[in-house]
């Protein structure tokens, strides 16, 4: 009996510190994660841009490579829905033909995503939403000379400085903090402004060369980043 009592003594201690150590470490963790969630997300991307005007047969275009570079904003979620907020700088460029001339476009944006994310894991995130473009700069090279008329020749002036639309993608999370992904942007707004027809008769950088104005400037990206 002597040696029950004393066998008790010895392992009752024991007993109660291995439930205080687990108990610890059970609210370590917790706050461990609890942290976690409580993450803002923000994180930095770049990558490469691939330009394509769709309903614009006549200029017979073909896309050429841009970048992208800038800042988003995922806050930690363990549910399936969450929310993704990205400002970005984005280059973009195409080549186009027509029966007059031949030429390059080259297009800076500074974009605003609001999109909706579908975490499928936490390897995976599948985004959707909206976005709006400002146009800070154009540039068109073509084939013809210049007209001599600062106000025509100015390429910025013949696009629409907004350009609104919406985007979805995927995006894969290998490694803690890595991030790749891709998205295509559909464009909802027309990319040339309606002319002033006195303008533009003989201008080398108003691309379009017949009615058609509703040429839409889509985009497919491929980026990388990290999150911290």
């Amino acid at each position: 009996m002597k040696k029950i009592y004393s066998l008790l003594l010895i392992l009752f201690p024991a007993l109660v510190f291995s439930q205080q150590d687990s108990i610890a470490n059970n609210t370590s963790k917790s706050k461990k994660e609890k942290k976690e969630d409580r993450s803002l997300g923000l994180g930095i991307k770049a990558g490469l841009n691939f330009t394509n005007i769709t309903s614009a047969a006549e200029i017979n275009n073909t896309s050429e490579t841009g970048f992208q570079v800038g800042i988003f904003l995922d806050p930690s979620s363990r549910k399936i829905l969450g929310s993704r907020t990205e400002l970005v700088y984005s280059s973009q460029a195409y080549n186009y033909s027509t029966g007059l001339t031949t030429g390059n476009v080259k297009l800076n944006y500074v974009m605003l995503s609001q999109l909706m994310a579908i975490n499928i894991t936490r390897f995976f995130q599948i985004q959707l939403g909206g976005q709006i473009a400002y146009l800070l700069n154009a540039q068109a090279d073509n084939s013809k000379m210049t007209t001599g008329i600062a106000s025509i020749d100015n390429a910025l002036s013949y696009y629409n400085r907004i350009d609104a639309g919406f985007g979805f993608g995927l995006e894969v999370r290998p490694f803690k903090g890595i991030l790749v992904g891709a998205r295509y942007n559909i464009s909802m707004t027309n990319l040339y402004k309606m002319p002033d027809t006195s303008m533009i008769q003989d201008n080398p950088n108003y691309v379009p060369s017949g009615s058609g104005l509703n040429f839409k400037n889509n985009l497919l990206q491929f980026y990388i980043g990290y999150r911290f």
